[in-house]
This record gives structure tokens, sequence and C-alpha cells, in this order.
């Protein structure tokens, strides 16, 4: 069994997956003193039984790290994944020296195009892979050079996202794209090898500034987009393809138990979705509904 949650903190991002190998993985952090007690509860919770842990960072802006340090220091991180980048702030929140101090000690991995890392996607004798890899940065892109040298001149860090990939064997797939900005995908979008994935969370919270260009959809092509909490004035609903749209749902969880279905549940016992089906007997989780499932 492998589970992804899309934890609902309003304009922001945080994941989990719990993989179906001895691997745990969080994405991102946003969190204040209204939820953070809770979603670091569930974390603890789910993550128990697990030795492999770590965290990824998409980017350091606040609506991705808000909460990092006590996330640190009710569970800590030995693992932090980011880009290589040397990002300023004027004006430095907290949780951004946090991240910094993490991001530039030896706890950290940069990740970058097709890296390859025990047991982020390398199996051995002692356990089995997470099943991630890292699509994008091509450190050697001129565009990608320049979205670093901006973000370390204190301008948005939103272009030095990475674009993972999760995928479970003969079972779901799932994608991240951080903040990336729109025109800057059409810039690279030749540089990526994309492939078709089940599941794909909108970048940028589904802001139309973020829109994911046709070309890269078509590869892609994948069953649900999930649209995050962006104002709704600002959200591009992509036309034509399957949404979940988390403003109206809440707290997403993709349940793949098998290597056919994979089960989705939200938060709100009223949202529904009609292109998702409905297999009997599958059970309403604590404080999340059943709304149907997709073959993976």
């Amino acid at each position: 069994m492998s589970i992804v949650k899309s934890f609902s903190v309003g304009n922001g991002d945080m994941f989990y997956i719990k993989h179906n190998t001895d691997n745990f993985t969080i994405i991102d952090c946003c969190m204040d003193e209204s939820n953070r007690d809770k979603i670091v509860d569930d974390l603890l919770k789910e993550s128990k039984e697990k030795t492999i842990k770590r965290f990824i960072s998409t980017h350091p802006d606040e609506d991705h790290l808000r909460g990092l340090k006590f996330l640190d220091q009710k569970m800590p991180i030995v693992n932090f994944y980011c880009t290589q980048n040397e990002a300023t702030k004027s004006d430095e929140s907290e949780d951004f020296k946090y991240y910094c101090n993490l991001r530039d000690s030896d706890k950290s991995y940069f990740i970058k195009k097709n890296c390859q890392r025990k047991w982020m996607n390398l199996s051995d004798d002692e356990r089995g892979g997470a099943g991630i890899n890292i699509l994008w940065p091509n450190t050697s892109n001129t565009d990608y050079k320049n979205a670093l040298d901006a973000a370390e001149n204190g301008e948005s860090p939103n272009n030095i996202s990475p674009i993972i990939r999760y995928a479970i064997n003969k079972g779901s797939s799932f994608l991240w794209m951080g903040d990336l900005k729109e025109d800057f995908m059409e810039k690279i979008k030749d540089d990526i090898d994309l492939e078709k994935t089940c599941v794909l969370f909108a970048p940028h919270h589904g802001r139309d500034s973020g829109k994911v260009p046709l070309s890269m959809l078509k590869k892609i092509d994948p069953k649900i987009i999930v649209i995050g909490e962006a104002p709704s004035q600002h959200l591009n609903y992509y036309r034509g393809y399957n949404t979940i749209k988390q403003n109206s749902a809440g707290t997403i969880v993709f349940d793949s138990n098998d290597s056919e279905y994979t089960d989705v549940f939200v938060e709100s016992a009223s949202y529904i979705e009609g292109f998702l089906e409905k297999r009997p007997r599958i059970k309403n989780r604590p404080n999340e509904y059943y709304i149907g499932s997709f073959k993976n």
C-alpha cells in the first residue's frame, strides 16, 4: 500500500508519501499555530514504522517552508533535499533562515535531473527504493542558471523548483512541479523527459501564471490534475482535464492499495467528482470521505 496526502493548508503546499517500501517522504511545509500540531501528529503517526525519512523542499518561499523549524523540532529532519542554490531574501523570516541552515548543512542532498541516490530511487538487499525520480533541473541549462542568479539576487525563487515524479511499481504515479511559472516552462519544455503520469499537482497552487504548457500536458496525459488553493480569481481550471479542486475538497488522500486502482478520499463530506469510478466496499477513512477511484 502507498499513500500520497495533499494537506489543505490554504495558499501553500505540503504533502507526504507513505511508500510501499521502508521510506517516508515529506514535500514542502506550510504550517502555522492553527494547524501545525495536528499535521505533525499525523506525520509522526504515519511515519513511525518507516526507517528512511526525507524532506524535499521545492523552493524557499514562505508558503512552502512556513513551520519548517517547528517540524524539525518535533520530527527531526536528517535527510534534507533541495536544489543547490544561494537564494536570498530582503526580509528573512525565521523559517527561511532555518531553510538556509539545513541547505548548507551536512544533512542536505542537492537534487538534479536524473540524480540517483540510495534509497530515493535505488534499491539494495536491505530495502527497496522510494520510487522518486527527479526530472528537472538540468543544472547546465542557461535558463535555469538565470533563475538561480535571480534567486541569489533576492528575486523570486519559483523557477528553481524541481520536477519530481513518484511512481509505484505496477501502480499509480504522481508529479510535482513546485511553483514553476508558465513562461519559464515554455523555455525549458524540450529539456525535460516527461512521461504519462496519473496525478499532476498543478504548479503554483493552480494559478494561471503557473499553467503547464499544452505540449507538456500532452506528454503527461494526467488522469487527474489537482488544483491548489490559490485565490479562485487566479486559478486555471484546466478545461478538458479531470480535476480535483482543493479549495472545495480540502485535504486529499490517494490510496494506491493494489496494482490496479487508486482510491481517492477528501476532507469535505459534500465534495463530488463524477469522473471517478465508485468501487464497492470502500469505506471512509477517519475524517476523510471516499469519492471514487481510478485505474492506474
